[in-house]
């Protein structure tokens, strides 16, 4: 009887141990299956811009998704942007939805220095990598929020430099100008005007009235008409990007000035670049739009790569665009 209970015992544990065998197997099985799709899981990157009725976001985000196209391989693209650049509470919120769909990183053209970094802190806190692009996030607020977001672009000032310095060229000490900022709020703003304050300091000419657009073409039209009236011997308009330039070739044509009031702008998009070639507009900058998104995704796919990567800014070129160089 006692060798009897032995027995069944012995097969009881023995079938006991197979089951605990044919369980854990699929169970590893699973768990291994799960690591490798994590893997081979291609990265998800999505970039935020603003406002997408601007050309020249436009052309940022076919640039971006041509590049992805060419390696679909390597990465997913989401591309967002926003109604216009004033609505701050949309990018804030675009950021907060890519971070809880799981994306892996965040390339952000910012509306705003200041008030995206709260979100964008929030994003990195997650374990989504940033790269910040086009506007420069505040310095200031980053060590306030304690945290390091790379910037790639090109250097705003100088651009802006080139092109007032281009224009001074045409014009004579003295002359009076007008300028259209961007919103003030905006790091590359503030650069971009400080770029023309420097050229027309330089060259002795007069800066008339200085005044924001908002980067809107339809508020530089506007505001170009009240400041021309204000100001009847204004010989230039300065604009901070090339929607607020077509904004004041509007007002220009409306003044009955056309011919009489040179304009430049920044960005080179299309129509600006036609507007230059019909003598309309003097000049502008290029910052390779098509190309500013595509620096910004490989260099988070680097970082995906080598998280312990050193966060650098890096510089990206801009040059000014005239009628001799679109010849």
């Amino acid at each position: 009887m006692n060798q009897f209970r032995k027995g069944t015992r012995l097969a009881l544990a023995m079938t006991i141990c197979g089951l605990l065998l044919s369980c854990a197997e699929p169970a590893d099985n699973a768990a291994k299956s799960t690591e490798e799709k994590s893997e081979n899981q291609k990265p998800k990157i999505a970039l935020i811009m603003k406002s997408l009725a601007n050309d020249f976001f436009s052309t940022m985000a076919k640039g971006a998704e041509s590049h992805q196209q060419q390696h679909g391989d390597e990465y997913e693209l989401v591309v967002n942007g926003i109604k216009d650049e004033r609505d701050l509470s949309r990018q804030v919120a675009l950021v907060e939805e890519m971070v809880a769909s799981g994306v892996d990183a965040i390339v952000i053209a910012p509306a705003d220095s200041k008030a995206l970094v709260p979100a964008l802190r929030r994003a990195r806190e997650a374990g989504v990598v940033v790269i910040n692009i086009d506007n420069k996030l505040d310095q200031e607020i980053l060590e306030a929020e304690k945290i390091e977001i790379p910037f790639v672009g090109p250097d705003n000032k100088l651009g802006a430099k080139k092109v007032g310095d281009y224009l001074a060229k045409q014009l004579k000490a003295g002359d009076e100008v007008i300028v259209l900022e961007g919103i003030r709020t905006s790091f590359n703003g503030t650069q971009r005007r400080l770029g023309f304050e420097e050229a027309m300091k330089a060259a002795d000419i007069k800066i008339a009235d200085s005044q924001s657009a908002q980067w809107e073409m339809s508020m530089a039209n506007t505001l170009a008409l009240s400041m021309l009236s204000e100001h009847p011997k204004v010989k230039a308009i300065l604009a901070a990007n090339d929607s607020m330039a077509l904004g004041a070739l509007a007002a220009v044509k409306n003044n009955g000035k056309a011919g009489d009031v040179l304009i430049v702008g920044f960005d080179n998009i299309a129509a600006v670049q036609q507007a230059i070639k019909d003598g309309q507009i003097l000049a502008t900058a290029d910052q390779h739009g098509d190309q500013l998104a595509v620096y910004g995704i490989e260099y988070a796919l680097n970082l995906l790569k080598d998280p312990q990567a050193k966060l650098e800014d890096r510089e990206t070129p801009v040059d000014l665009v005239t009628a001799e160089v679109l010849k």
